[in-house]
């Protein structure tokens, strides 16, 4: 068996045969509770212990070794010391078992790497496949096989919950028993030796069962995969996803604003918006989440409505609504028509909905009713302050009522109690059932939040690529040339000439070797003009002296050009300068900033903001990874603080939007067509009026060798 070979992920969640390497007798270690589960947990496969002490397990056989069984394995659990599982995995591969799933620790968790390669390396020569090591095991609802070590019972049901830490895992099997959160698997994925949350995907993505999928990861390992993954599964079910660990990016990150601007978790929270992932900031709100979506109906369109029997709570709602980008119902007229029926002529029917603090059941239940039978209305927030008046013994069966009446109807709902013994009785009464009470409301709209969100993006999506002709040779020669003289960045002239060669408009400018040089071109190009240093030795240019603006006369030329050699030699007397650029001063317009830089773990990411001096403390930019099209290139000015500047603020034209997201795509193509390159940023890219284009004022590229294996 070669390693060319890929065996079907459904060994691993359907296996008609499971061996557990390490079964114990002794109830108190992890080999029996894992063996038990299986055996106790209804699996109909075949189940073998594997133990050098043989005998037997609560009436079952125990192998002394895997190849004393004669029947195929498919899958192996291996719970044993760390310094005998190497030896156990060349067991697995001489037995041709499938799937291995690694519970030991002691690995690279702790720094020990070599052992952890050296499984990865003997299970692939025989395409055997590995998950962990340093994991819970698996809960899989198809074959009703629970091999984790959980001392908690797994109810099945449709959420399918993907873990990098295993002892977050355990506790959240726990926690999805006590909140009535059925699941269709759980599985922790460990050190990601071999198997990782893509191949994971692979399985759950066309699972039927599988309503929702939770992924709780630390880090990306391969990020540009993962992408890929989790845009097929969006299109079929809600990701939620859960990321912790905050880390910065290698010391190259800070070689360009793109780089030191892209720290990795807004990185990680561009791509996943873009993939359609709705990212939670706790596993409470993650879990409020996948129960939701799993119990709730496709929203038909995005009008809320807020019904409420206190107008402070009310407010609370509507900030959070706002917060959580949910759309509220603001036509009066049909609020009114819908709900001056049901609301006392005291309260209001403006939105919130305001049925006052003397509402009762019924008073509740007329106003939940209307909104539930309303064609206009597309999702319902319902609150409940209690109240002295209130006939608190009808409260949960209205909850009851109202909820299978949105069902019905096809209408997501959320309810938010506030209040004391009894609310809580309530909620606690009703935390197993599939109804989404809460007692805080921001959960409640974080609910319909995250919903619509996942809904819209399904509305919206397009995956298709655009692109631009660029002539990737001029840019191959001009790396080539740079990478000759030992260079990992481009000098200003050939930054621009990379920009010409993509098309991207940038000021006329040559390059002066001496000083008659520098007037004639001057006078060519046209006054104001320009002047910077051209030298390999000196990057940034501003900062030594090297950038001399707005020279008007040929007097003024010349003692710029004597000035700027001046201080250059004063700050590096080595510096080779290759001559001084002359170039066209810009008039001024709105000032961007575009890059992309290849990111460690997801390939290409593409950034635009607000540019000019202040790009590093504004810090108002934004992030998108492949593909890249028009509508994509759009949603990440629209993401940017400053948008309304290029809209055209107090009084101003609107600028040329168009160019800029032209110029977005022109620099994607090249990231994706020129390997070389690391990392490119335009900044600024000043913008002026609809249809009057953009110049692109100066480019800083970076460059690096290829990789031997991809020449």
């Amino acid at each position: 068996m070669g390693n060319d070979i890929k065996h079907d992920i459904k060994y691993l969640f359907e296996p008609g045969s499971i061996a557990v390497i390490g079964a114990s007798q002794d109830k108190k270690k992890i080999g029996y509770s894992v063996f038990n589960n299986i055996i106790s947990g209804g699996y109909k496969g075949r189940v073998y212990a594997i133990s050098p002490k043989g005998g037997f397990i609560d009436g079952h056989q125990v192998y002394t070794d895997i190849l004393d069984i004669k029947e195929e394995v498919d899958c192996a659990s291996i719970v044993i010391p760390a310094n005998l599982v190497v030896n156990a995995i060349k067991k697995c591969a001489e037995k041709k078992v499938k799937y291995v799933q690694i519970i030991s620790s002691g690995f690279s968790e702790i720094g020990n790497d070599r052992e952890e390669k050296e499984i990865a390396e003997i299970a692939k020569k025989v395409g055997m496949r590995v998950v962990g090591p340093n994991m819970f095991g698996l809960y899989s609802s198809s074959v009703s096989l629970n091999c984790t070590f959980s001392a908690s019972k797994v109810i099945p049901g449709h959420v399918a919950i993907l873990t990098q830490s295993g002892a977050l895992g355990i506790a959240m099997i726990g926690k999805t028993a006590v909140s009535g959160i059925g699941l269709s698997s759980i599985i922790s994925i460990g050190n990601k030796c071999d198997v990782d949350e893509s191949d994971l995907l692979e399985y759950i993505i066309d699972h039927d069962d599988t309503k929702v999928i939770l992924i709780y990861m630390e880090g990306v390992k391969k990020g540009e995969r993962l992408i890929s993954s989790l845009r097929r599964a969006v299109i079929k079910k809600p990701v939620i996803v859960i990321k912790s660990g905050r880390s910065e990016r290698g010391a190259r990150a800070a070689a360009s604003h793109t780089g030191s601007l892209a720290g990795s978790d807004e990185i990680f929270d561009a791509i996943m918006k873009q993939c359609g992932v709705v990212r939670a900031e706790s596993v409470e709100e993650a879990f409020n989440w996948c129960k939701f979506f799993s119990s709730s109906p496709a929203p038909r369109g995005y009008n809320s409505v807020i019904i409420t029997n206190g107008g402070g709570i009310g407010v609370l709602a509507t900030d959070a609504c706002e917060k959580y980008g949910v759309e509220l119902c603001d036509d009066q007229p049909l609020l009114q028509k819908i709900f001056d029926p049901v609301t006392p002529s005291f309260g209001s029917t403006k939105n919130p909905v305001d049925i006052t603090g003397g509402a009762a059941a019924a008073d509740y239940e007329s106003a939940l009713s209307a909104a539930a039978e309303s064609k206009e209305i597309d999702s319902t927030i319902a609150l409940y302050c209690e109240t002295a008046t209130f006939d608190s013994a009808n409260l949960e069966s209205m909850l009851v009522s109202t909820h299978l009446k949105h069902m019905k109807a096809g209408k997501p709902v959320t309810y938010a109690l506030v209040g004391g013994d009894q609310v809580e009785s309530t909620i606690a009464s009703l935390k197993t059932t599939s109804i989404p009470l809460f007692n805080e409301v921001q959960q409640a709209v974080s609910c319909i939040g995250a919903y619509n969100q996942y809904f819209k993006f399904l509305d919206e999506i397009t995956l298709a690529s655009e692109e631009y002709e660029i002539d990737t040779d001029a840019i191959n020669k001009i790396i080539d040339g740079a990478l000759k003289a030992n260079r990992s960045f481009l000098l200003a002239n050939e930054g621009a000439a990379v920009m010409q060669a993509a098309d991207i408009v940038i000021p006329l400018s040559k390059i002066a070797r001496n000083i008659n040089d520098a007037v004639k071109y001057a006078e060519e190009i046209g006054y104001p003009v320009v002047m910077k240093v051209v030298s390999k030795d000196i990057l940034h240019k501003s900062d030594v002296g090297g950038v001399i603006l707005n020279l008007e006369t040929r007097k003024e030329v010349i003692n710029a050009y004597e000035a700027i050699m001046h201080k250059c030699k004063g700050y590096n007397p080595n510096a080779v300068i290759e001559g001084i650029e002359v170039c066209e001063m810009v008039k001024k317009g709105t000032e961007l900033i575009i890059g992309a830089r290849r990111d460690p773990s997801f390939g290409p990411v593409i950034m635009c903001g607000l540019g000019g001096i202040y790009v590093e403390v504004m810090k108002d930019v934004s992030f998108r990874t492949m593909p890249m099209n028009r509508g994509i290139a759009l949603s990440m000015l629209e993401d940017i603080r400053s948008y309304p500047l290029l809209l055209g603020a107090r009084g101003e034209e609107k600028k040329d939007i168009d160019s800029v997201i032209d110029t977005i795509i022109k620099i994607s193509s090249i990231v994706k067509k020129c390997g070389r390159i690391t990392d490119i940023e335009i900044n600024p890219v000043v913008v002026y009026t609809d249809k009057s284009g953009l110049k692109a004022v100066d480019a800083r590229i970076l460059i690096a060798k290829p990789k031997e294996e991809n020449r």
